[in-house]
């Protein structure tokens, strides 16, 4: 398995705070990976340490299988927070800057990048009259300039109306498929970031709750009984012995779900009860995607 990005125990302290709390996380060439998480949960201090803007507290980043991470890092392109343009100048003014500073002798790459963003008609429009959807192609052109193999995005697709989104993301698709760049995008906007994420990461205060492949979602949000138990080893005995049922899950500590039989739930319970285990909560449950992101991120 060849990965781009892995952490291991990432942290970030800020005074008594841990922004970042031991965060492992594992993205594979080719992804697109959605970074999933609330606002200040902690997605933008983590890229800020995958980009050398911010140093971290304790643990470990290794890019492109190696520990060298000045060198590695230069094979990264980024737009955190706000991209960094003039607004008094053109796209192309603002490109033309990029690419004197990078030391590219290529005049044609700005052309070349104005039309690959879809920005190539805009002439003398000024930047600071662009939509939001165009300014973050502009900041996304600037990040790509370096022709990156990993490219770190953090809400690029906040603010936008839903003609910028769908743009942003014709160009995330793009960017991976024909230029075989892997993608770490950040959002909180769930249903259109599972249209580009090909895996998942969630973060909640700090914490990294869950990574998974979007395959495994449909596997995540099937129908079940949903049970809270005081003795799981218990309740997974009377499951299996007295009710025959093995189509179960343990997700975690003290949480069942029963993939079948879902029309004797009330059977069920019973025999649980009766068998000596407590219920602290027992119901039907079958979560579309953004039903499961919430629960996993604590609403």
């Amino acid at each position: 398995m060849e990965y781009i990005l892995k952490t291991e125990n990432l942290t970030k302290v800020y005074g008594k705070t841990k922004v970042v709390n031991v965060v492992s996380m594992h993205v594979k060439k080719g992804d697109i990976y959605g970074f999933i998480g609330k606002n200040g949960a902690g997605k933008t201090t983590f890229m800020r340490m995958i980009t050398g803007m911010a140093a971290p507290t304790g643990g470990e980043i290794e890019l492109f299988g190696k520990n060298d991470l000045e060198k590695q890092r230069k094979r990264i392109g980024s737009l955190i927070e706000n991209p960094g343009i003039y607004p008094n100048m053109t796209a192309r003014e603002n490109l033309e800057v990029v690419r004197r500073s990078f030391g590219i002798t290529d005049k044609n790459a700005v052309d070349e990048m104005l039309e690959f963003v879809g920005l190539g008609g805009t002439d003398k429009k000024k930047v600071k009259n662009f939509s939001m959807g165009m300014k973050q192609r502009l900041g996304i052109a600037i990040s790509l300039f370096r022709n990156p193999d990993f490219l770190i995005l953090d809400e690029p697709i906040n603010g936008l109306d839903p003609a910028g989104i769908k743009e942003i993301r014709d160009l995330l698709l793009k960017l991976n498929t024909e230029r075989k760049i892997t993608i770490l995008i950040s959002s909180h906007i769930l249903g259109e970031l599972s249209k580009v994420a090909t895996r998942y990461g969630i973060i909640r205060d700090g914490s990294l709750v869950e990574e998974f492949e979007a395959g495994e979602l449909n596997e995540k949000c099937r129908r079940c009984q949903k049970l809270s138990v005081d003795n799981l080893e218990l309740a997974v005995t009377i499951l299996e012995e007295k009710l025959h049922i093995t189509e179960y899950d343990v997700p975690e500590p003290g949480i069942l779900r029963i993939f079948e039989h879902l029309d004797e739930n009330g059977k069920i319970n019973k025999e649980l009860v009766l068998g000596g285990v407590e219920l602290k909560e027992s119901y039907l449950t079958g979560q579309d995607l953004e039903a499961y992101f919430m629960e996993r991120l604590g609403e």
